[in-house]
């Protein structure tokens, strides 16, 4: 069961949620894409409905209403530490199918992957997540082919029209902020692709060979190792660490968790010089072949989503969905 309300009404209930809770969702930033007279779309606190962005994809994905670029783990002095408060207030992250699957796919590496990170699951249990609903493709994303164009774990729906908005809520939490009195009730269904222009075929039958495929090289040559991919991409999640000693008292300082690249030069290197992927040609087989086959191989699904922006923001306009259809190609008799 689903409602109908009026756009006054909507913004009323933007309201009621905005008193406990950060709303984040993707806006457009004009001026600041990558040219100067170019616009981005990336997640930011918003404050009411008419800042977000529903019609576009996101340039960036979701993560960073989770994870942080750079998150201060605890402070340090000679003898002591203390890690920082997290906020009270609950978060509401309005995102799109392929990033509520995306979540999935972080949960599985900092909950169930080992010890549970502590400082990702204290914000994930403060999150609510409002569906955005998809009526077209966008370009470069191939979700209907990974299986992600369709998600039903969220906790609030919204699409918007020109007067009304229609409102599917299964948490009984946010549920109660409705005005029920005013709203007339209807069956909702969100939004979904059944098609993408770009179509994916997933390899079934990839092993160590795989490796050694000479797509690894005719890709990797092109890649300048920016690592653009990597930050645009919700599943993707690894971070280094910065030990930060402040100029007015070099015994006090802080430890930062910081967003990494596994494409760019630098991070596979370890004391003594030593260096486990030189080349670009094996960095890039090494995300690839995680986000298809080692992810798999531990929790039974792929790592990718298939929202598409590692393919629409990458300057060497390397396909990642090519270079899977690429090794799909060799199963075929």
């Amino acid at each position: 069961m689903g409602y109908l309300i009026s756009r006054k009404a909507a913004d009323q209930l933007f309201e009621k949620l905005s008193e406990s809770h950060d709303i984040f969702a993707p806006k457009c930033f004009p001026g600041e894409g990558c040219f100067s007279d170019t616009d981005i779309i990336r997640y930011g606190q918003v404050r009411s409905l008419a800042e977000i962005e529903f019609e576009h994809r996101s340039d960036y994905s979701f993560k960073e209403a989770l994870l942080a670029i750079h998150e201060t783990l605890f402070y340090f002095t000679e003898d002591t530490t203390f890690v920082p408060a997290c906020t009270d207030r609950r978060l509401l992250i309005f995102l799109r199918s392929c990033d509520l699957h995306a979540l999935k796919r972080l949960d599985a590496i900092y909950l169930h992957n080992g010890p549970e990170d502590f400082y990702y699951k204290r914000l994930r249990e403060k999150a609510d997540f409002v569906l955005m609903g998809c009526e077209k493709t966008c370009d470069t994303g191939f979700c209907a082919s990974m299986g992600t164009n369709r998600a039903d774990q969220y906790d609030l729906y919204l699409k918007l029209n020109q007067n009304t908005v229609l409102i599917d809520c299964p948490s009984k939490s946010l549920r109660a902020l409705i005005n029920t009195s005013d709203a007339g009730v209807c069956e909702v269904t969100p939004d979904y692709v059944t098609e993408n222009e770009e179509k994916v075929t997933l390899p079934e039958n990839l092993s160590v060979e795989s490796f050694d495929h000479p797509v690894w090289e005719a890709y990797g040559s092109r890649c300048i190792g920016c690592g653009r991919c990597n930050f645009v991409c919700p599943t993707c999640a690894c971070f280094t660490m910065q030990d930060i000693i402040y100029q007015d008292n070099a015994r006090v300082g802080e430890r930062r968790r910081v967003w990494a690249s596994c494409q760019v030069d630098g991070y596979t290197d370890i004391a003594g010089g030593g260096s486990f992927r030189k080349k670009q040609s094996e960095r890039m087989r090494f995300k690839v072949m995680h986000k298809i086959y080692d992810f798999e191989k531990r929790f039974g699904y792929p790592m990718c989503v298939g929202c598409g922006r590692c393919d629409a923001v990458c300057p060497e306009y390397i396909s990642y969905a090519n270079l899977i259809n690429e090794l799909a190609k060799e199963e075929q008799p």
